[in-house]
């Protein structure tokens, strides 16, 4: 399957007015660098005629069959908040089926289930520099607030674990003080069942509780370092900060009338994260795979499936060309 010139020309001006740029929003697009330069360059000489496909005179041994292109679009209709990469995963993990992710773009947006190149944007230095080799190595912690319709503001206090992005735990606090940090750490030190020897560091903004005394005297009787990101660059805390942002653009889209209704959203938002929501950053497994150690057997099986896959269409090729070849056979 491939892209018309319509299409060529719109991820051109995708490309070129994006503020990722070259590189990243093509990575976002599943589209190689290379392959993009040729159409650039064609659409430079050429105009809108250069990126006209060119006719193949016979079918690809690595075609996708009908019947998985069907599935694609059976189960993006099912899941219609899935970006082409998570159904990619999806297929893979849930289906055995091995469909690229620009594959699935394409067919989708051969389907007009897809108007606009998908893509998202980000600040390219959203991390911490010095990176996090294994969980409860470093844990990032920040307070972001909600409204409650009739009781005011409301906090929320979360500790995530730097290495998975898993989320360790999280409070709805109704202030934000050194007292509610502490209590957030203290559970979340209970939740993960650290032992005395097992501290992580604590990477955490310069807002008064974490920078307070209070704070400080009890993360020493703990044993844990506190790190302080620079100031007014938010950017060192990106992960926790892109949370925020994930979960919020979820949770913001109810009305909540009683902190009840708030912890039931959150709780069972964390549950999605942490559980279910394949990270780009992860290799495309969830927080608490690569948290509870299964990431690289998750790898692993899909690159058999993949090999299984590929294995099927060529199969399937060979076939059809030999039958087309002699068809008494």
């Amino acid at each position: 399957m491939r892209l018309s010139a319509a299409e060529k020309q719109e991820i051109i001006q995708l490309v070129d007015r994006s503020e990722l740029g070259v590189n990243r929003t093509l990575r976002e697009l599943g589209i190689h660098k290379s392959t993009f330069y040729k159409w650039y360059q064609a659409y430079l000489e050429n105009g809108p005629d250069g990126l006209q496909p060119h006719k193949r005179t016979r079918r690809q041994w690595n075609s996708i069959p009908d019947a998985q292109k069907q599935l694609v679009v059976e189960v993006a209709l099912d899941h219609p908040v899935l970006s082409p990469r998570e159904l990619s995963v999806k297929l893979t993990d849930e289906q055995k089926v091995f469909i690229s992710e620009s594959s699935v773009y394409r067919i989708l947006k051969s389907r007009g289930l897809i108007t606009t190149p998908m893509h998202i944007l980000l600040s390219a230095s959203n991390e911490f520099k010095d990176k996090t080799h294994f969980v409860h190595e470093m844990w990032q912690t920040d307070f972001t607030y909600f409204k409650i319709i009739g009781w005011g503001w409301y906090y929320l206090s979360t500790i995530l674990d730097d290495y998975s992005r898993y989320i360790v735990h999280w409070e709805l606090c109704r202030d934000m003080k050194a007292s509610d940090v502490e209590r957030t750490v203290e559970r979340a030190l209970a939740v993960a069942g650290l032992q005395k020897g097992q501290r992580p560091k604590l990477l955490s903004d310069n807002g008064a509780c974490y920078i307070s005394a209070d704070l400080k005297k009890y993360l020493q009787s703990k044993k844990i370092k506190p790190i302080h990101g620079r100031v007014n660059h938010p950017q060192t805390q990106g992960k926790i900060e892109r949370y925020h942002r994930s979960m919020k653009n979820v949770v913001k889209l109810d009305n909540y009338y009683c902190p009840e209704e708030l912890k039931a959203a959150l709780e069972k938002f964390v549950n999605y994260y942490n559980h279910q929501r394949y990270h780009e950053s992860l290799d495309n497994v969830t927080p608490a795979d690569v948290y509870f150690g299964k990431r690289e057997k998750i790898l692993q099986r899909r690159e058999k499936i993949k090999a299984q896959n590929m294995n099927y269409r060529r199969a399937l090729y060979f076939t059809e060309k030999l039958n087309f070849i002699n068809p008494t056979l």
